[in-house]
């Protein structure tokens, strides 16, 4: 049968949130928390739990990190079996984590319907490790294999001939599935291990071990202030504040909070041949709840605003920050229409009904007067992508206070990681233009005219 990269990757993200819920029970509390306070929230407004929209019912976005470039490369021609897709560059060294990746997710609006399943997804940079740590690091990964023979050849064969039978689309999400499990055995030695995690912790959690077992797999909520609340109710060592943007009427980009990271009981090779005890602490339970996608000129605004609360609130934190943060933002525009007019936030558009009635429009018409006639409407493009302030945040209140790393002194290196990857990484703003410039482009097909103007 021909492959359908779209149920593929529905098969795939259901399958490892099960395996993640049985790897990580807290996950599956948290799971519970979203459905109760989307519930509620659902309530308050006359719904029902049955009408929480799809994509927040099968909506996750999970994180590894990966090793070497071979790791990368690899996992990229899987994931575009799944119909995802690296997009964005993400630099993790301005809080010290010798890291930086990108998000493979869906690109159309088809797909991103389907299901907008994502993989935040980071890679060791060799050139910020010290040279002997970087020595036994590559010696470590040279053996290593995250891809089974068996995999590697569904893969191949999935790209040569697009079609792969029913079983072996069973085996492929199986054998994938390996990639990112969990294993409490280690790899190294204590001392080996102890060595590389007091270079930094995250060398440790991706040189370690046999699998680059996910970190998080995160459900999107419909209230991440009460998800926040509820997490410290029921006793869930949740982080101390929400990362992101302030609450809104008009949400933007993400929000996101998760509880800290467990401490994993993790045997060690003695040197002798004998198991010895020890903990390793990597993963976590995030949620999110997700907003507008921003223009450039929203994303610069929105920059500005949280650069100028944050030199306000150099000294304060928790409730302090929130209120300096959520002055900050007045200034940016909170209904839909002066997003749309500011050009700040790209939109969906889409005919009406009243379009049937047969309304006389020239065939060079401006987008405003077809609004104002009623004859499209518009709905905000959701944010697939991540705020990389944000996710370094999640991920260094994740790890002890004893290993916060200073800035590390290198620039960001998209060339290098395009390289790596063997293609060019999609600039997220350009996904959203282009979803905006389609769903116009139907609209004006749809009317019969020559042109939309004045779209910004």
């Amino acid at each position: 049968m021909a492959l359908n990269a779209d149920d593929l990757r529905t098969r795939f993200s259901e399958a490892l949130s099960e395996m993640y819920r049985a790897e990580v029970p807290l996950y599956g509390e948290l799971l519970q928390i979203v459905r109760d306070v989307d519930g509620a929230v659902l309530e308050a407004q006359g719904k029902q739990l049955e009408d929480r929209p799809l994509r927040n019912q099968l909506e996750r976005h999970g994180a590894i990190r990966l090793g070497t470039e071979h790791e990368l490369r690899a996992i990229k021609r899987l994931f575009a079996l799944f119909g995802m897709h690296p997009v964005g560059y993400y630099d993790l060294t301005a809080v010290g984590f010798p890291l930086h990746g990108t998000a493979f997710r869906p690109l159309t609006a088809r797909a991103l319907d389907k299901n907008p399943f994502r993989v935040f997804t980071t890679v060791l940079r060799h050139d910020l490790l010290s040279p002997s740590i970087r020595e036994t690091v590559d010696k470590i990964l040279k053996d290593r294999n995250l891809f089974s023979p068996r995999l590697c050849e569904m893969i191949a064969r999935a790209e040569r001939e697009s079609t792969m039978p029913a079983q072996e689309a069973n085996d492929l999400i199986f054998e994938s599935l390996k990639i990112f499990k969990w294993h409490s055995r280690s790899t190294v030695s204590m001392n080996a291990y102890a060595r590389l995690k007091s270079e930094h912790p995250m060398v440790a959690d991706i040189a370690c071990f046999p699998s680059a077992h996910i970190n998080h797999l995160t459900p999107r909520t419909l209230d991440i202030d009460l998800v926040q609340q509820e997490m410290a109710r029921r006793g869930l060592p949740a982080k101390d504040a929400i990362e992101g943007p302030p609450p809104r009427q008009c949400p933007i980009l993400l929000r996101q909070t998760s509880f800290k990271a467990l401490e994993e009981r993790v045997m060690f090779d003695d040197g002798h041949g004998q198991a010895v005890p020890g903990t390793h602490t990597a993963r976590f339970g995030e949620v999110e709840q997700r907003g507008a996608a921003v223009t450039n000129k929203g994303r610069e605004l929105y920059d500005q605003l949280l650069s100028f609360a944050n030199r306000n609130a150099a000294n304060v934190s928790g409730h302090q920050f929130d209120h300096v943060l959520y002055n900050s933002f007045r200034k940016f525009p909170d209904t839909w229409e002066e997003l749309r007019v500011g050009g700040l936030v790209y939109f969906c558009y889409r005919v009406t009904g009243a379009a049937k009635l047969g309304v006389s429009v020239p065939q060079q018409v401006s987008l405003d007067r077809l609004l104002d006639l009623g004859l499209v409407e518009y709905e905000p493009i959701v944010y697939e992508d991540f705020l990389p302030f944000s996710a370094a945040g999640i991920f260094k209140s994740n790890l002890p206070e004893e290993s916060n790393r200073p800035h590390i002194d290198c620039s960001s290196n998209v060339t290098e990681l395009e390289r790596a990857l063997g293609c060019q990484i999609l600039n997220e703003i350009d996904c959203y233009r282009k979803l905006q410039e389609d769903s116009l482009e139907r609209c004006r097909a749809e009317l019969g005219l020559e042109e939309i103007t004045g779209v910004f």
